[in-house]
């Protein structure tokens, strides 16, 4: 039993530590009263791999990794439990990406636009973006040896991910959420984004049950 109230405490403190982790702008309500669509990017990837790789191999395992990203979220948002409970739509990521192309912006250059200039050409009232920190490739699944303790102490450290809300008239930042990537966050990126996303929920700015208590408080 008493082994039990410690694993019961160590859980609800990392869980308390992972929430403060998030950000909220002060003049979130202000910036985003117009938000109706939401545009995904894919993430912007660092990997730091232990086998030696030639910068081409590399680039495309970032870019691969970062698109896994742009993808998990898309899935999660468009989930038909979920759609529901927020109060912006998510552009389908194809379309994204296709309308990128189309104004010869990829994932080499997309750096150099700001958020108003790509809010003007995708027809959105805010970006969703990020980064992420990775010594595996996440999108194949993390190793599937199992330590209980590691599990319990979220040892084994995978990386850190990081997503932002940007607001697309301002280009400011609205909201802001990173995470420790290990091996409770689950197998591969889609589990990593339904994990982190869940445990965002009360916080994420655009839920509908969110919204209607700060309305009536």
């Amino acid at each position: 039993m008493k082994k039990i109230s410690i694993i019961l405490v160590l859980f609800i403190t990392q869980f308390s530590f992972s929430q403060k982790d998030i950000y909220e702008s002060p003049k979130f309500n202000e910036l985003s009263k117009d938000h109706k669509e939401l545009a995904i990017l894919p993430f912007f990837t660092n990997l730091d791999l232990e086998e030696t790789l030639s910068k081409e191999e590399k680039k495309a395992l970032e870019q691969k990794e970062g698109y896994a990203v742009q993808d998990a979220l898309e899935i999660y948002f468009s989930q038909p439990k979920k759609k529901k409970k927020f109060t912006v739509e998510f552009q389908n990521t194809k379309n994204t990406n296709a309308i990128l192309a189309q104004n010869n912006i990829n994932y080499d250059n997309i750096d150099i636009y700001s958020i108003k200039d790509l809010c003007k050409i995708l027809n959105v009232d805010g970006i969703i973006s990020g980064n992420t920190h990775l010594n595996i490739l996440l999108s194949d699944g993390i190793p599937t040896e199992f330590s209980f303790m590691d599990y319990i102490l979220g040892e084994a450290d995978y990386g850190r991910i990081g997503i932002k809300i940007s607001d697309g008239e301002s280009g400011k930042l609205l909201w802001r959420y990173e995470k420790k990537i290990n091996k409770k966050s689950g197998k591969n990126t889609r589990d990593l984004i339904d994990l982190m996303m869940k445990q965002a929920t009360k916080k994420f700015p655009y839920d509908t049950e969110r919204v209607k208590n700060k309305k009536q408080n």
